[in-house]
């Protein structure tokens, strides 16, 4: 037998009924208007049996301190947010936005109906397969692997015959590719009791956001007798609130371009 085959029983033989952990390079691009311009994250799939956490490797950080009592750092805002909880067997999926200290779920119920193409190609050592699917107003183009035989992937994206591997959308806005397989520990559950809202509601929570980006800090203010800011260097800096919220609104409107276009919110 030789290496490459040994990778692939090794893979078969401990992706059943074994916790995995899937790193993919997310290369995407939130203002069109700079086409060139884009930002590059490292992502985990993490997987156990039928279920699955795919977020940002500083969140699935946030959720081990959390789980280990610490103190993590929370998102803000409440557009691009990666963080994505799957149950295979139910048929469940579900985004996860957490701003400060309020968490909501958010159920992803569009049926992803793929067509798969005979088209294969080779990806590092994966033999795969090419697939075709829409979602969110974009359509996007999928390289799959039989070699892990798992019917996950990243984002939302899944039950295909195999991992997903490579997925980019026709705009070329966002661009997923595994780059790691390895053993894993836990899936570091920690955001387990979110708030229930729907795309309307998180509309509504998105844009009174935008109307008051800073209200968290507002509220600290006019309960503290004094606050003093500081620049990196110690130095104390001007505090002007309501510059703050106007940089904070145009950098929501600058860096909007969701994937899932349907649902873009049009910020005034």
């Amino acid at each position: 037998m030789n290496k490459l085959s040994l990778i692939f029983v090794l893979l078969t033989s401990f992706c059943f009924g074994q916790k995995m952990s899937f790193i993919y390079e997310v290369n995407y691009r939130l203002n069109r208007q700079m086409s060139d311009q884009f930002t590059t994250k490292t992502m985990i799939l993490d997987f156990v049996d039928k279920e699955s956490i795919f977020r940002e490797s500083m969140d699935r950080k946030s959720d081990s301190l959390r789980m280990n009592n610490g103190s993590p750092m929370l998102s803000s805002g409440f557009e691009n947010q990666f963080y994505i909880k799957k149950d295979l067997s139910n048929h469940k999926i579900s985004k996860i936005i957490t701003n400060g200290q309020f968490c909501y779920l958010l159920p992803i119920d569009d049926t992803i109906n793929w067509e798969i193409s005979s088209d294969k190609k080779k990806i590092g050592i994966y033999n795969s397969q090419k697939a075709v699917t829409t979602y969110g107003n974009r359509e996007w183009t999928v390289w799959f692997s039989n070699d892990i035989p798992i019917n996950d992937g990243p984002y939302i994206f899944s039950n295909l015959p195999g991992l997903i591997i490579s997925i980019t959308d026709s705009s070329g806005d966002y661009k997923f590719d595994l780059v790691q397989v390895k053993k894993s520990s836990n899936l570091f559950d920690a955001r387990t009791k979110p708030i229930l809202i729907n795309w309307n509601k998180y509309d509504q929570l998105a844009k009174a956001y935008y109307d008051n980006p800073n209200a968290e800090i507002e509220q600290k203010i006019r309960n503290a007798k004094k606050v003093i800011m500081q620049d990196a260097h110690g130095n104390v800096i001007d505090f002007d609130i309501r510059q703050m919220n106007k940089d904070d609104q145009e950098n929501i409107r600058k860096n909007n371009n969701p994937i899932e276009l349907n649902h873009k919110i049009e910020y005034k």
